[in-house]
């Protein structure tokens, strides 16, 4: 599992104990982005005290996206063939990563999902859900998905999955790489599936969310849905002049 992470100095050792308890095989990738509140130390002690736990450590804050992206080229080089994907904030519960690990059974993306019947978030705002709801309303409009949770966090991959996307070209650095990798996903006419989990908001340390995050999401996933709509017109017109 990579478990990015900026600043989770009161998180980072307990939810990798929770993982460790819960996914006894499963391995752990912490990939720190020089967090300022010693995370990284942390991180190194865990390490050293338990070999089913490694650190990279990032010289800069740059993003979610490029530390995923460090962690997967990581673990594919490792030989991994199943990777992962969760916050560090407890947010995602590691004692519900065996309905992910089920379900890729079938599946090239598995994702735990807040938006399918059964799932739920705990400790909300209102205002928070009515817009995580309708930005991935507007992702499923836009993108023409049918994934209802595409802003999730909590991933199964296969490693062959990490393959035909073309991580290399992935140019996301924000939370808008999740709906990038799902979109990635499904136009490479691979398999998504959604199941649900409780999500729970942090109880410690700050969120990295915000409202200027949100908005650069809205605007990078209107490019793309712009964009691919011109194609698919452009495409159309094309093949009409062909019958002609």
């Amino acid at each position: 599992m990579v478990v990015p992470t900026y600043d989770e100095a009161l998180n980072l050792a307990w939810i990798v104990e929770r993982l460790r308890r819960a996914q006894p095989d499963f391995d752990v990738l912490v990939v720190d982005d020089d967090s300022p509140d010693g995370t990284g130390r942390i991180a190194d002690e865990l390490a050293a005290a338990d070999p089913h736990v490694s650190v990279l450590h990032r010289t800069a804050k740059g993003g979610l996206g490029a530390a995923y992206l460090h962690g997967f080229a990581h673990a594919l080089d490792a030989g991994y063939d199943v990777i992962g994907e969760m916050d560090a904030d407890g947010s995602h519960q590691p004692e519900q990563l065996d309905r992910l690990y089920a379900a890729l059974a079938d599946a090239d993306l598995v994702i735990g999902s807040r938006w399918v019947p059964g799932g739920s978030v705990v400790n909300w705002p209102r205002r928070r859900e009515l817009l995580s709801r309708g930005g991935n309303l507007y992702v499923r409009l836009l993108l023409g998905v049918r994934v209802r949770d595409a802003t999730a966090g909590f991933r199964l991959f296969r490693r062959t999955t990490l393959e035909k996307i073309d991580l290399a070209t992935v140019r996301s650095t924000g939370y808008v790489f999740q709906t990038d990798l799902v979109a990635r996903t499904l136009n490479a006419g691979l398999t998504v599936r959604e199941v649900p989990i409780e999500f729970v908001e942090r109880v410690r340390g700050d969120s990295k969310m915000s409202g200027a995050v949100a908005t650069e999401s809205l605007k990078r996933i209107t490019e793309w849905g712009l964009r691919e709509r011109s194609r698919r017109v452009r495409a159309a017109l094309g093949s009409g002049r062909g019958r002609r």
